[in-house]
């Protein structure tokens, strides 16, 4: 069967007239007309009747259409599979990735990536957001992940702003209801060593009221955080999406008073911003995210 009159039925189909396809095929009005005539007699059968205002289809081009709207998305699908074999990107990425992979749509992001540039190959390391920093500036990394900027020496794209709540045990309201940083500083803190997010934000938040916090542990993933808030440890810093969701799941106090808000981004040296797979992948994520 010829792609070629396919493509016309589909097109005509579409449009509901013969011009309009003709001027959508880049072709006239009578090739486009003789390659339908084909077609129906290949088939034996009629596609469409004419009207008044152009082309209908019969019950049986109805019927026949789907089928050749799916055969004709294959074959514009196979040339875009050629057209990626035929890049010259290829080699390996090494990517940093932090917190859950559905917050940094890394699945849809990396089947982009392979579908995109066949040839290319990905190594993925997890990490706390200022090791995925450390491991990009040592070379170790080629790209990734991180919360908050990075600094003159790496370029970013920012992805998403969000907010860190602070979460506390059940039963907590009436010690963490309106209280301020100065006032939580007093009460038990679940910390974080300094190349977690929370670690830099605590830090510094602390620090502008010239308080120390109380820290009673010191835990390097959110799961045992959360799960040490639950057993009435301490507060926590936490995603205000998860600490919502813990609050109503769990009975976790969120303060109502404090909130902290940072940046996810996707970070690379800043002198290695134009290597090929480094651009291709920025790319990616940008139209990833925009969409």
């Amino acid at each position: 069967m010829d792609l070629t009159q396919l493509r016309a039925f589909v097109t005509v189909a579409r449009e509901g007239n013969l011009t309009r396809a003709a001027e959508k095929l880049h072709l006239t009005q009578p090739a486009v007309s003789l390659q339908i005539k084909a077609l129906q007699s290949s088939l034996d059968l009629v596609l469409f009747n004419r009207t008044s205002t152009g082309m209908a289809l019969t019950d049986d081009g109805a019927k026949l259409l789907p089928f050749a709207e799916r055969v004709m998305a294959s074959v514009a699908e196979f040339r875009e599979g050629v057209a990626a074999l035929h890049t010259t990107l290829s080699g390996a990425l090494s990517i940093g990735t932090i917190l859950d992979p559905e917050f940094i749509r890394l699945g849809p992001f990396l089947k982009r990536l392979v579908e995109t540039y066949p040839q290319l190959s990905t190594q993925l390391q997890h990490g706390m957001s200022g090791w995925v920093l450390q491991q990009v500036k040592a070379g170790a990394l080629d790209v990734g992940f991180f919360l908050g900027t990075p600094g003159k020496e790496c370029h970013s794209l920012t992805l998403t702003s969000f907010t860190y709540s602070v979460v506390a045990p059940q039963g907590w309201k009436n010690r963490v209801a309106g209280k301020g940083w100065e006032a939580l500083a007093k009460l038990p803190w679940i910390w974080t060593p300094p190349e977690s997010a929370h670690n830099r934000l605590l830090t510094k938040t602390f620090g502008q009221y010239k308080v120390t916090p109380n820290k009673v542990a010191l835990v390097d993933q959110e799961p045992s955080m959360l799960n040490l808030v639950k057993s009435g440890v301490g507060l926590s810093l936490v995603r205000e999406s998860i600490a919502l969701r813990e609050a109503h799941a769990h009975g976790l106090v969120i303060a109502d008073a404090v909130s902290l808000s940072t940046e996810l981004s996707f970070i690379a040296l800043a002198r290695r911003k134009n290597e090929p797979t480094i651009a291709a992948a920025f790319s990616l994520l940008q139209e990833l995210w925009q969409s």
